[in-house]
């Protein structure tokens, strides 16, 4: 096979050629191209790196001022129900004022009432018994003939008054 007898006489040159040719890939590629693609690599990972540190720093603020806002809310709730509770108290004060000035009001003109349906009271009561006195006295002139004195009459009918 000649073939198989040419390999001796080419095994040599192809193991040179390769040998220059691995060799000139790894200056090539090993010390020109890897060296970059670290550095870009290393860059990429700093940059991450570095926006992980500025997000975790930015939610740590966040949350220190969602706390701060939290305290002033309830602070200002706090503040404004003690503003509603003060300002229901004073109503109410304001408010059983007014009650008891309407009550004292109220009473005043219920007695001032009760006075002039007293009055009013002995008034009828007087003229009725007047008109009571005058109608006795004209009965007694009708149905007996005689007469009798006012004073008479009056004292008749103040007594059935208080009887009946």
């Amino acid at each position: 096979m000649p073939q198989i007898a040419q390999l001796a006489a080419t095994y040599s040159s192809q193991i040179f050629w390769l040998l220059l040719t691995f060799g000139l890939l790894f200056f090539v590629v090993g010390l020109g191209m890897v060296p970059k693609i670290q550095s870009t690599v290393d860059s990429r990972n700093a940059k991450i790196a570095d926006d992980l540190a500025r997000a975790k720093a930015a939610f740590a603020r966040a949350d220190e001022i969602e706390e701060d806002y939290r305290a002033r809310e309830n602070a200002s709730r706090a503040a404004a129900q003690a503003l509603v509770a003060e300002a229901k108290a004073k109503a109410a004060k304001d408010s059983e004022k007014q009650v008891a000035t309407a009550d004292k009001k109220i009473a005043a003109r219920i007695a001032e009432a009760e006075e002039a349906i007293k009055a009013s009271s002995a008034r009828a009561l007087a003229e009725l018994e007047a008109v009571s006195a005058e109608a006795a006295q004209d009965m007694v002139a009708k149905i007996s003939g005689g007469e009798i004195s006012r004073e008479a009459a009056l004292q008749a009918v103040k007594v059935a008054l208080a009887h009946g």
